[in-house]
């Protein structure tokens, strides 16, 4: 029996939602550049590439999320680069994304020292390029050790991409590893994305609360 559609959290009401008869929830779909946070009894749901997605929560309340992002880095930059580049376009993307993230489960009543990190994609797929989902790996290992954050699990790295599903209600996360023939189009959405952060670069501040 389907159960109510749980109320989407202020400024998330945008976020294609679905219920899965033979699951017997529901799943908030995120593309590259989104996320996501609830309260509810759901699950988020993404397909990653070289791109990372970052299910957090507060292991006490059950509020959490997940987004998803890639640093648009150069292709012959360096796996490490985006240290030495400072507050870069690149790496400016990917704290924010982290810090919308957060502040959104923040906001809506999370507390900081509860907050428990899972970390998946980063794989190795898109052609003609260095690897970037390393870079993306290393953004996202460093960037959790400098704000103290909890990393309880991953999945990431390898040459095949994921479906990743997160329950932030319970802190259980399911990946799927996809098959290549997967690459062509995930790749094709991923350099879209690319060009579209490249094309609009970050702007503004955010600190975390």
């Amino acid at each position: 029996m389907r159960t109510p559609l749980p109320p989407a959290l202020p400024g998330f009401e945008h976020i294609r939602r679905t219920w899965s008869d033979s699951q017997e929830f529901y799943t908030a779909r995120i593309l590259p550049g989104e996320y996501y946070v609830t309260k509810g009894d759901e699950a988020v749901s993404t397909t990653l590439g070289s791109c990372i997605a970052a299910c957090i929560r507060d292991r006490v309340s059950g509020i959490g999320g997940m987004n998803h992002f890639m640093l648009p880095a150069s292709a012959g930059a360096e796996s490490d680069s985006w240290k030495a580049a400072g507050l870069s376009t690149g790496t400016r993307y990917g704290n924010f994304a982290m810090e919308h993230l957060i502040n959104g489960i923040l906001r809506n009543g999370g507390l900081r020292q509860n907050l428990e990190v899972k970390i998946f994609g980063g794989g190795r797929i898109l052609a003609n390029m260095t690897d970037v989902g390393m870079r993306n790996i290393l953004f996202v290992r460093e960037y959790l050790k400098t704000e103290k954050l909890r990393l309880v699990a991953e999945d990431v790295g390898d040459t095949f991409p994921r479906m990743t599903l997160y329950f932030p209600a319970t802190g259980k996360a399911r990946v799927k590893r996809l098959r290549s023939l997967h690459n062509n189009v995930i790749s094709s959405q991923e350099n879209s994305y690319i060009a579209s952060v490249l094309k609009k670069p970050v702007t503004g501040d955010i600190e975390l609360f």
